[in-house]
């Protein structure tokens, strides 16, 4: 463990003009604040904050963030508190404490809602002051350096996990390789211990058997490149375990298939000469197709820049090369960390932009698990390079769509696609992306994200925006039913009532606003007696019986039933415009919209019945037919002629029953009302392919 004055001096070497007695205060206030406490291995508990401080030392950080780093646990951990730290140690410093604080405290959250809003706090904090993120990522790796130290197996492993899926891509992300292959590897271990003892077992086999290949090598590369004229640095190791063993498990391949298991770095003094180097390589051993990336010209989402390549040494051996002037190997090892620039203040001199990404997710998830998931999304790396009309360049995951690619560029774009076009060619939104194709997005102001788009999003960002647009447009539909069935219960009161009575009822009622009120009526959160009593009080006083009072007296007229939103057209009938329809209501549910004859509605004895009515703006909607055609060529073929002519689109197709000579099919088509839908059952009747059609 650091001593007090080892700390101060590493911090004065790199920045004389630092405060000493503010470093001295905070070593000597965490050391006070968690007196007695221990850590798993036995070790005084204030040895973690200060080595925690050592790690932003070898980063060369400036003195508010090695206070924080000796102070982030005091808060969560002791009797410390924000507004103390800030007393003491000025409210920047207090910020990133609180910044880096978790919210373990609160007992009343699940597992996973802890996780989450964890996360979303970091986050946020991160995103106006990524010390945060070093602090904490620097908190971690020492945490996962004594995790052995845990006896509870399930207690470490769910640290390792956590380490892998969000911490080790987080690194990642912001360039920090050496934090993120440490963390990787102490997680891997945990995670799966015979894996980790087997590959690091075969990793010491080569090395012993292969005595110093790995330094002849290396010294075969830099001579070739010196013979050159090119002044170098060489240095080579095994490739890491758990990236064999992720190799191992994407490929199906065992360890001995894994041949470039050797990995060289190349250091040179400028650009130039990374690609002279390169051209060297390549003309002394043989290239392997398809290995060759350009990260200098296209550098990674994190800043990361390099020339990679494979090589086959003396017919044999597959090497991986990494070509990079020193200072990109500088900022590469630890990436935003090794050059971000803060102004007067502490703000950061610029802005991430997947950063700001993260905090559009915040914004946009509703739920704990969607917040991890998509968070999950937004920082893990496998990218592809898609470009705008304009040569604008955007990463993107793999398997990335058109949909994703919008959102990527602006969250307007993305809500208001209706098409894509894939280098010039008109393609659906579901389409997944290649490197290098460029994109350009077709939009309609009047288009507005659907449902459906969650079954090929990828990107957290598309996804996350995609739910909010969705709940969004939820909201509005059951406000607007709530809206009119509130209009129907204020024509059953005795008296009329006016905008000070609603307010009056808000309050009662303890809403926020008069559209939260919409929403619960809407949504049979609050029934009839309730708003009336709200509204009036006594006016339900005489209703002694809930078959008494007064009841809705006309019908409800909706338009553009959406699937999946406040309205949800049943299955069970596949009601059109035309038909006379009835909805169900249940608590916390959307309306289910029947057609009054349906079986169906028998089984919602428990629900509120509404009375609808199609408005008469609506443009139609989907209704299903039984068709039994002859087992004979050409009958498919003669049935969706009828549909084509009569202007229906084939929404889902389905063979039910094959027996000859009849086959029996299930169609959804889009119709636009119940004349419409009638017409084409007539026309299939008279068809002499089909031998039997009806709706149902």
């Amino acid at each position: 463990m650091l001593r007090q004055y080892e700390l101060v001096e590493r911090v004065l070497a790199y920045a004389p003009q630092a405060d000493e007695a503010m470093l001295n205060r905070a070593y000597v206030y965490t050391v006070q604040k968690h007196g007695t406490q221990k850590r798993a291995s036995g070790d005084p508990y204030f040895s973690h904050p200060v080595e925690v401080a050592g790690l932003m030392t070898e980063l060369k950080l400036d003195q508010e963030t090695i206070v924080t780093a000796l102070l982030h646990d005091t808060v969560e951990d002791t009797l410390a508190t924000v507004d103390e730290i800030e007393r003491l140690f000025g409210p920047d410093v207090a910020r990133l404490v609180d910044g880096v604080t978790k919210l373990s405290k609160i007992e009343t959250m699940t597992e996973s809602e802890r996780a989450a809003e964890n996360l979303r706090k970091f986050l946020l904090a991160m995103s106006e002051d990524l010390r945060v993120l070093l602090v904490k990522l620097a908190d971690r790796l020492h945490n996962m350096r004594t995790l052995h130290f845990i006896k509870s197996e399930d207690k470490r492993r769910r640290i390792a996990r956590e380490t892998m899926e969000i911490y080790a891509p987080l690194a990642q992300r912001v360039g920090m390789y050496e934090y993120m292959r440490e963390m990787q590897l102490l997680a891997f271990e945990q995670l799966e211990p015979e894996a980790y003892a087997t590959i690091t077992g075969r990793l010491a086999a080569i090395r012993s058997e292969g005595g110093g290949e790995v330094g002849d090598i290396a010294l075969s590369i830099k001579q070739a490149l010196a013979e050159a004229g090119l002044r170098v640095e060489v240095a080579g190791r095994e490739k890491h375990p758990y990236s064999i063993w992720k190799k191992m498990a994407e490929r199906h391949v065992s360890f001995e298939q894994i041949s470039d298991i050797m990995a060289f770095r190349v250091l040179v003094d400028d650009v130039g000469d990374c690609y002279k180097a390169l051209g060297v390589l390549h003309q002394t051993w043989q290239m392997i197709p398809g290995r060759f990336k350009d990260y200098i010209s296209t550098p990674k989402i994190n800043g990361y820049k390099s020339l990679h390549t494979s090589l086959i040494y003396n017919n044999a051996r597959r090497v991986e090369v990494q070509l990079k002037t020193r200072e990109m190997h500088h900022r590469n090892e630890y990436g935003l960390a090794a050059h971000w620039a803060y102004k007067q203040g502490g703000e950061p001199d610029g802005q991430v932009g997947w950063l700001r990404d993260l905090v559009e997710i915040l914004d946009a998830s509703h739920d704990p698990d969607e917040l991890l998931e998509n968070t999950k999304m937004a920082i893990y790396q496998d990218r592809i390079f898609a470009f705008t009309p304009k040569g604008a360049l955007f990463q993107l995951p793999k398997g990335a769509t058109p949909i994703d690619f919008a959102f990527a560029v602006h969250t307007n774009l993305g809500g208001q696609a209706v098409g894509a076009k894939i280098n010039g060619r008109h393609v659906p939104l579901r389409t997944p992306l290649g490197n290098g194709d460029v994109v350009e997005i077709i939009k309609s102001r009047n288009s507005e994200p659907q449902l459906s788009w969650l079954g090929f999003a990828v990107t957290g960002k598309a996804r996350a925006a995609i739910r909010r647009a969705v709940r969004q447009k939820e909201r509005a539909e059951v406000a607007l039913i709530g809206r009119k069935l509130y209009e129907e219960i204020t024509e059953r009161l005795p008296t009329q009532v006016g905008k000070k009575a609603l307010a009056d009822a808000i309050k009662r009622l303890k809403f926020n606003s008069e559209e939260d009120l919409m929403v619960a009526i809407g949504s049979a959160k609050l029934d009839d007696r309730q708003v009336m009593e709200a509204l009036v009080p006594g006016s339900t006083a005489n209703l002694p019986n809930p078959e008494d009072w007064p009841r809705q007296q006309r019908a409800i007229a909706v338009r553009g039933l959406t699937p999946g939103m406040a309205f949800k057209l049943a299955e069970c009938c596949h009601p059109v415009p035309g038909d006379r329809i009835v909805g169900l209501r249940r608590p916390g549910k959307g309306v289910e919209v029947h057609a009054i004859d349906c079986e169906k509605l028998a089984d919602g004895v428990d629900a509120d019945w509404i009375d609808l009515s199609w408005d008469k703006r609506t443009d139609g909607a989907v209704g299903r037919l039984r068709a039994e055609l002859y087992n004979r060529p050409g009958t498919l073929a003669e049935m969706a002629g009828i549909f084509a002519k009569n202007h229906a689109n084939v929404v889902n197709l389905e063979m039910t029953q094959r027996e000859n000579p009849f086959h029996t099919y299930l169609v959804d088509l889009e119709v636009r009302d119940l004349a419409h839908l009638t017409r084409i059952v007539s026309a299939l009747r008279a068809s002499d392919a089909v031998a039997q059609a009806d709706r149902i």
